[in-house]
Order: structure tokens, then sequence, then C-alpha cells
């Protein structure tokens, strides 16, 4: 039942009294939005074989009932003064010290949240009928995105760091499955395995953080932990920062353990829509974004923020400028917008603009992810842009919806990003100071790298001479898979205009994020004039080298040592194994050997030594009765011999 609405009960904007009872319900059956998609992978993996025939449909419709109903809580929550509502679903925890109910949280941020997991999660599933209809185990994958799909919203529902977690540790299990759902491919079945240890490492910081905040402030609801931020000690504050930051880095592929994302490409590329576009790896910017109180409190964590989030731009642009296969280069440039609203979320007043950019990501990212999907299928599952070229009249519509999210990502004049990516640069250049200057410059770099590497992609796929694999005809894809790419791509065109002009969502968010008007550094409209250079320069220089010169159809070798480096991945995957793999293994070695040979070894010598000693000792029992009276002679002997000694001694 409803426990409490964190509102007055009068709605902003009266309403006439049914449709506020209609509004106050609806918000009472909050569980229905996780039921729903729960439910439908229940069935479908319970079922068996026997919901093969009904089983994706099925999984579609609880999608689909979840996006409906994620819409009239969002309506029945425009109708609360206070747009915040919460509902207790049971006692979960009922510990003596440590008292935790199950509950759910709709406010602006969690509102926004669902739906967009449900509504591009609802377009990805209707892709995935056209993408995995000849796949036999593919009831198999549509439980798993429905399973997903709930995970995720008990994520960004949950009203307390433990409801977080839960679902936290839901979407990596979901993702994991996911990931390697062609396990019988060794490649496949090793990114998983990597994506869940990365993941399992960011969530021990997770969990640490959890339990430093019980520690310090006995709770570990949002209500509490916030009222009480300011109480916690400077250093108490920091530890907490970080670790919630290393939590969110394993989620959302920053740096240093931003090295899974791309190999989770070996998923369907359905998966990789999902998880780099608008769900997995948003869910670190959602946990930054929701403990903005306890950043408040603790410079150091926020400004480590930011760090991380430059950092990651870089990385990500670099390594995406190489690469010939279509879906790390989209990954890498995930890895890439993320560290954006990473470094928009750690500046004060900025965090609306992240939550805008990651919205218009999950539109542009999700659309290029099914575009590079429908080439993939016409390709006969090639991903090498090298083995591409001339596709554009052979798929005019993958290629119309391609060009509207590679425009978007860019920064094209009134496309998607180019609204949400000015207002990061325009925050970040605002710190003033060295900090601003440093953050913003890396940016506005960055902008430029991603018109390169973009550009750099579309001109390999769809331009120039073909270069196909011979056997292979290219072919667009059917309906059932251009459709939610064209819905993505409308998105792509419009949604940055409508949410900063038509129904402003900094303003939306401001209750929950809170809003700052900084000083200009520079006047917006020079920062736009900057930025649009420089990514007309990036796209410059990319038409130069792949459309004014032939592509060849394997990568050349004599490069430079930073291609050399970025086709290496920066080298962070030999890193990650010198540093953490190999130290592992090593140590997993030496205690495998003491084991054996220490533990083991004594008890089996213990063992033995007793096996072996009455071995010997069963040698004497031989039956013979001379042999009895000779031992008992010799005992009696030494009896006397014992008290003849202590009779001397005294």
């Amino acid at each position: 039942m409803l426990s409490h609405v964190l509102a007055s009960e009068a709605p902003a904007t009266p309403l006439p009294t049914g449709q506020y009872l209609a509004a106050t319900g609806s918000l009472e059956l909050l569980w229905l939005l996780v039921a729903l998609p729960l439910a439908g992978a229940a069935v479908l993996l319970l079922g068996g074989k026997r919901t093969d025939s009904y089983g994706p449909y099925l999984a579609i419709g609880a999608c689909a009932g979840s996006f409906l109903f994620g819409l009239v809580a969002f309506a029945a929550l425009l109708g609360l003064d206070e747009r915040t509502a919460q509902t207790t679903l049971w006692s979960w925890v009922p510990v003596n010290g440590l008292q935790v109910d199950m509950g759910l949280l709709l406010d602006p941020l969690s509102a926004t949240f669902v739906l967009l997991i449900t509504g591009v999660g609802l377009l990805i599933h209707v892709y995935s009928l056209g993408y995995m209809a000849h796949d036999p185990r593919r009831r198999l994958f549509f439980a798993y995105l429905n399973l997903f799909v709930a995970a995720m919203l008990v994520l960004v529902l949950g009203d307390s760091y433990l409801a977080l977690f839960l679902g936290w540790e839901g979407v990596g299990l979901a993702s994991y499955l996911l990931i390697s759902f062609w396990f019988y491919v060794p490649a496949y079945a090793t990114a998983a395995k990597k994506a869940f240890i990365a993941n399992r490492v960011g969530d021990v910081g997770l969990l640490i953080a959890i339990f430093l905040m019980f520690a310090a402030l006995g709770t570990t609801s949002f209500t509490g932990v916030f009222a009480q931020a300011e109480l916690l000690a400077a250093g108490t504050a920091t530890a907490i920062g970080l670790m919630l930051l290393l939590g969110a880095c394993g989620k959302s592929g920053q740096f240093p353990l931003h090295t899974w994302l791309p190999d989770a490409m070996a998923g369907p590329t359905p998966v990789s829509a999902l998880i780099h576009a608008a769900t997995m790896v948003t869910a670190g910017v959602y946990l930054i974004a929701r403990s903005l109180p306890l950043y408040e409190v603790s410079d150091t964590a926020r400004l480590v923020v930011g760090i991380i989030g430059a950092i990651t731009l870089v990385i990500g642009a670099v390594i995406g400028c190489v690469y010939d296969d279509i879906k790390k280069v989209l990954a890498y440039s995930t890895v890439s917008q993320i560290g954006y609203m990473f470094l928009a979320v750690a500046i004060p007043g900025a965090a609306a603009v992240a939550i805008l950019h990651l919205l218009t990501h999950g539109f542009f990212k999700a659309c290029m992810f099914l575009s590079a999907g429908s080439v993939m299928h016409g390709m006969d599952d090639q991903v090498d842009m090298r083995r591409f070229g001339g596709l554009r009249t052979k798929m005019p519509v993958t290629f119309a919806c391609m060009t509207a999210g590679y425009l978007a990502i860019i920064g094209f004049p009134l496309f998607a990003g180019f609204f949400s990516k000015d207002l990061i640069i325009e925050a970040a250049l605002d710190q003033g100071g060295l900090t601003g200057w440093l953050m913003g410059g890396t940016a506005i770099v960055v902008a430029g790298l991603t018109g390169f590497y973009m550009t750099r992609m579309m001109i390999m796929t769809f331009f120039g001479p073909a270069r196909w694999t011979e056997g292979v005809h290219p072919h667009e894809s059917p309906a059932v898979m251009t459709v939610p790419m064209a819905i993505l791509a409308v998105g792509s065109v419009i949604s940055g205009f409508v949410l900063v002009h038509v129904t402003p969502l900094p303003d939306f968010l401001a209750p929950v994020l809170g809003a700052e008007e900084a000083d200009h550094v520079l006047e917006p409209i020079v920062v736009t004039i900057i930025v649009t250079l420089v990514s007309a320069l990036g796209v410059f220089l990319a038409y130069q080298q792949y459309a004014r010169k032939p592509v060849p159809t394997t990568a050349p070798v004599a490069v430079s040592a930073l291609t050399v480096a970025a086709r290496r991945n920066l080298y962070f995957d030999d890193l990650n194994e010198g540093v953490l793999m190999r130290p592992g293994q090593y140590l997993t070695r030496a205690l495998v050997f003491a084991d054996n040979r220490g533990i083991d070894g004594a008890v089996h010598g213990l063992a033995a030594g007793i096996g072996g000693g009455s071995g010997r000792l069963r040698r004497w029992q031989n039956g013979f009765v001379r042999s009895y009276a000779l031992s008992m002679f010799g005992g009696a002997l030494l009896v006397v011999g014992a008290l003849l000694v202590t009779r001397l001694g005294t």
C-alpha cells in the first residue's frame, strides 16, 4: 500500500476528485512496473519449450505493459505538489539494528529513467523479433531481456541503497546471461566472464559504501542517509563517495574498469543496444546523481568523479578512432559519451544536464547500434568495416537511421547531441580556473575526435566502392527491425530540442538534482561556435583520410605508435593482466601449492604416521607365547630399573 506521498495531498494544479483518486491509485500500484517484466521472464524460464511459439510476444507484451503503466504513473506524478511518491511493499530486513523495508520511490529522476528503460527497451524487444527470428533459443533470449528490464526498474525505483543493490546485482546477472547467450563460442563466453568479473570489482565498492553508511548513520534509506549527510566526517564522506564511484565505474564502463564494455559486443546486437544505450551503462550515472547529497559534503570525491569522466572521455575517443569492428567503434563511443555524463554530474548544478545527455544518448546510440545490427543482418553477420562500403544504396532505411544517429552524436546543429553536449561543455568551462579550462578543453577536443571516428565509420560503411566478401549480397532488413530504428532516429533528431526548449528537463529534475546558475566564462553562442568548428574539423580530417583515398581491405601495418597502442586498447588489457590477473593467478597457484603440500600434506603425513606406526605395533601381536613372555620380562626390567634409579636419586 502507499505508505506516504512525500508531497502535500493536493496536486500542484487542482484536479477533479475522480482524476486525483485515479492518480494516487495508480501510484499505489507502482510494483506493477517491475512485476510485469518479471512475470514475463518467469513464465518463459519456467514454462520451457511449451512457450516457444508465443514466448517472444509475451515478453514484448510484458515490456509494453510496463511502459504504458510507466506513462500512467508519470502522469500521476505530475499531479502531486512535490512530484515525489514512495510506497512500501514489505518489511525486508527486520533485524534489531537494521530495519529495511522494501519500497519504491517515484520522483522526477526515477520516473525519467523508468520511461527511458521501458520505452527504449520495448523498441529493442520488437527489433529482436526480426534479429533473433532464426535462433532456436530465442525464447530464452526474450526471457533474459525481460529479466534485465525488471532488474533495471528495481535499481532505479528502489528507495534505499540496499534495494538499489538488489537491482544492481540483478542487472549484472541478466547482462552476463545476455552477453554469453551464444556461450558455445569460446570468445563470447570469455567476454561474458570478463564483464561479470569487472562488475564484481565495482560491486565490492558499492557494498563497502553501503556498509560505511550504515556504520556511520545507522540507515541505508535514501531519506535517512541524505537527511544526515552533513553529519558525516569529512574522511567518511570522501570514502563513501569514492566507493560509490568505484561501483559506478564498474557498471558504466569508466576508467579503470572500462575494458569489459567493448568486449561485451560478443552478445547479440540487441543486447549491445540494451546495455550500451539506455540501461546498464547508465546505472552508474544514476547512482552518482542519486547520491548528490553525499558528494555535496565531499569536494574531493566530487572532483575525482569529474577527473574519471575526463580521462574516460579521452580513452574512449582515441581507441574509437582506430577500430575496424563497427560494434566496437560504437562501444568505445559509449565509453566516451558516458564520460561526458560523469564529467557533468560532478559539476555543481549540472547534474540535470548529465541526465539530459543520458536521454539523448539513449536515443541516438540505441538507433546506431540497431542500425549496425541491420548492417550485420544484411552482410552475413560481418562486422569489419573494411569489408563494407557502398551500402547506402543497398540499405537506404538503415543508412538514413544511422545518419540521424551520426548527426546527433557529433553535435550537428539542431540534432539531439547538439543541445546536450554543448550544455555540458558550457558547464565545465563555467567552473572557471584551471579545473574549468582543463575539463572544458578536454570535452571540446573530444568533440572533434567524435566527429573524426564517427565520420570514419560512416564513410567506411556506406560510401566508396563495395569491398564486400565474395558471396555476400547486402539487403535491407525487414520492417520489424527498421520500424524501431526509425522511431529512435526521430528521437535522435528532436529529443534534444524538446527536452531543452519545449519541456525543459533541467527544470523538471530540479527538485531532486537542484539547479545552480553560474557566471559564463564564455558566452553560450561562443561555446557553440567553437564546438561546432572543432567537430567540423574532425569530420573534415576523416573525409580527407577515408573518402579521398582508397580504403584497404586489411588494416595497414605501418602505422604510428599511438595507433598501435590504440589497437591494443592503449594497453589497458595488458595492464590489467599484469597488475591484477597474473598476480592473482600466481597467488592462486601458491595457495594451491600451500594447500596441497602444507595443509593436505600435514593431514596426509599424520594419517600415514599413525597408519605406519600401528602397522609396526601390530607386528608385536604375533600369537607366540614366548614373544609375549619376553615382552613382559622386558617390561618388568624397565619397571625395576626405573625404581632403582628413583631410589638412588633420593
